[in-house]
């Protein structure tokens, strides 16, 4: 909702000419803050009701809502992941005086018309007609020869591999930027974006699969309750919704969890102040693999300790696997595709200095696939006798990895996520594919991270418990 609110405020300082005043960039994020609030209370209100009236009805509803939360999700990865390239392209022409704002600025006059071109040449658009414009996919690459003018660009899109693209929208593409009377909101927009829109996403996947169980249940039998015919069944009805915290045996992962959730913020602050400054960009760069490296590989170990102090909790294997785990390996496969990207780049481009991220990265790997494999069976373990209820074996690990995966998710939420983060695989893959590589999994990475702390809590609840009581 805060992502919308704000794009709906960049409307208010455009300029009020015809072209520039589109109302339809207000009322579309409008519209969608709010279908998020009203969704959000229709959920929060009826995800245990079983829809037993009117059911095609209901059944259509529900799958247009699913429907509406993955165009959502879609439209805002397409819009944040040109966003992000438009940015990259510029930032990346300002310091190595190629094709970026700089350089067009110069040879076009003025500042503003050089942004104007630049922006409508990384995507190739070009205003000067309306017929079919041959866009080159490769001038997004980096490359040593970046064109300088719009007859350079003609040549190259001429000279290599072309697609067509209709132009005749090509001015309304870019209008956001021309039209801008201030760049107040919009340079809050994209300093905010990189942290918001991954909630949009992770919100619209929660949203998808709620409504997914509720559209499973329709026309499920209701469970009848002959009510509350004497005060045991009262007080035994109201002891279900009474919630007690035991935290016995859980206090030394605690701390440790809290000891290295400290030394991950210490550590981003560092690379906050290093990384804004050019003779430091490197040290920030090494830092931040270093503390992700460390916090995976302490991660790792304490996973494997887990799994063999949780091997003599009964196992209960009947039952259909729960929407937790379901959002749990959708969210571990934006896992798999970002660190397997990275470790292919990391390979091809491996020297002694740029080892780091690779390891990082496998390391990464390793530790999410032991840990969804953990908690896929941890969440199907309980106690079967009083000595279990008493020692409460592997707890200081699940207590240690809920805390430890908290920091991974400030790591990959702060860290991460900024592009300038990962030069090696920027140069290597290029700006478009890499950003659109990182756009597509990235969140679903950062939701791996919450979700896991929100898995763990639940063994942690459930799993000390006698199997009658589970």
């Amino acid at each position: 909702m805060i992502y919308s609110g704000l794009e709906v405020g960049q409307y208010f300082e455009l300029k009020g000419d015809d072209n520039c005043a589109d109302i339809l960039l207000a009322i579309a994020p409008g519209a969608r803050m709010l279908f998020t609030f009203i969704q959000m209370y229709f959920i929060f209100l009826n995800s245990r009701v079983a829809i037993s009236r009117h059911r095609i009805v209901a059944r259509f509803g529900l799958m247009h809502m699913i429907g509406t939360n993955l165009c959502i999700w879609l439209n805002v990865l397409v819009q944040e992941t040109k966003h992000e390239i438009i940015n990259l392209k510029l930032g990346h022409g300002q310091h190595h005086g190629g094709a970026g704002r700089g350089s067009s600025a110069t040879h076009h006059g003025a500042s503003g018309v050089g942004h104007h071109d630049d922006a409508g040449a990384i995507l190739g658009h070009h205003d000067d007609d309306n017929s079919d414009t041959m866009v080159n996919h490769t001038l997004f690459n980096e490359t040593t020869h970046a064109p300088h003018d719009l007859h350079d660009l003609h040549k190259v899109a001429n000279d290599s591999h072309n697609i067509v693209k209709r132009s005749s929208g090509d001015h309304h593409a870019f209008s956001i930027f021309e039209c801008r009377r201030s760049d107040l909101m919009g340079q809050l927009v994209d300093n905010a974006s990189p942290f918001l829109f991954p909630c949009t996403i992770e919100y619209s996947l929660l949203c998808a699969g709620v409504l997914y169980v509720i559209w499973k249940n329709i026309n499920k039998p209701e469970v009848t309750y002959d009510g509350d015919s004497d005060i045991s069944t009262y007080v035994a009805r109201k002891a279900r919704h009474h919630y007690s915290v035991d935290c016995a045996h859980a206090n030394r992962g605690l701390f440790m969890g809290i000891l290295v959730l400290v030394l991950t913020i210490i550590s981003l602050i560092l690379f906050f102040v290093l990384i804004n400054n050019e003779a430091y960009k490197e040290v920030a760069i090494m830092e931040a693999n270093i503390i992700e490296l460390s916090v995976y590989g302490v991660a790792s170990v304490t996973v494997v300790i887990g799994m063999i102090q949780m091997r003599e909790l009964e196992f209960i294997p009947e039952g259909d696997i729960e929407l937790d785990n379901i959002l749990l390996l959708i969210a571990q496969t934006g896992v798999y595709i970002y660190t397997s990207f990275t470790v292919i780049g990391g390979h091809f481009t491996m020297t002694d200095n740029l080892i780091l991220p690779l390891l990082s990265s496998i390391v990464t790997l390793i530790q999410t696939t032991l840990q969804t494999i953990f908690i896929l069976d941890a969440s199907r373990r309980c106690c079967y006798n009083h000595d279990q209820l008493q020692r409460k074996p592997g707890r200081e690990m699940v207590t240690f990895l809920l805390v430890c995966n908290l920091a991974m998710w400030a790591i990959n939420t702060f860290e991460t996520s900024r592009a300038d983060a990962h030069p090696t695989q920027l140069n290597f893959y290029g700006i478009w594919a890499w950003t659109i590589i990182s756009h597509v999994s990235m969140p679903l990475a950062i939701f791996y991270r919450f979700h896991v702390t929100v898995c763990l809590c639940e063994i942690w609840k459930r799993s000390y418990k006698l199997k009658n009581d589970y």
